[in-house]
């Protein structure tokens, strides 16, 4: 079992009366955002909007957090993320917003207080770069957009 870390959140102005992230089941992976829209968004098909989340988030040094489309809306209206998964990184502290595009045939409104996203918080190893002349063989080599199968 992981140990629980803490991440503290600021309610911004608009984001007065909605739910701050929450998991929807105990062993959700997911924290589910809501639009802190102040009237309804109405996304055409094809359209991108970004949706204001009204809180703004201090992720611990060494996390991020990856904010990811809904699979409810995904698979049942085309509403979706342009950048999925979009990443929050530790250090930033302006609200937080979900660019979504409808990928969908008809028209989507986004309600103040709906579910729009989720975000999992997750770790993030420290790395270091190191230029060589040479990479490690592999079996897979070069091949890649498709090349391990159909």
């Amino acid at each position: 079992m992981h140990r629980p870390i803490t991440v503290k959140i600021k309610r911004l102005p608009g984001g007065e009366g909605l739910s701050l992230p929450i998991r929807m089941t105990e062993e959700s992976a997911g924290l589910d955002l809501a639009a802190a829209v102040a009237a309804a968004v109405v996304i055409k098909p094809g359209e991108i909007r970004v949706i204001p989340c009204g809180f703004a988030i201090a992720i611990p040094a060494g996390y991020e957090g990856q904010v990811r489309p809904r699979s409810g809306l995904a698979s049942k209206h085309g509403i979706t993320m342009i950048n999925s998964p979009g990443t929050i990184d530790s250090d930033y502290r302006g609200e937080v917003c979900v660019p979504v595009v409808n990928h969908g045939s008809a028209a989507f409104t986004v309600e103040r207080g709906m579910r729009i996203a989720q975000m999992v918080i997750m770790a993030v190893p420290s790395v270091t770069i190191l230029e060589v002349a040479e990479l490690d063989e592999t079996g897979r080599g070069g091949g890649g957009f498709g090349h391990t199968g159909h």
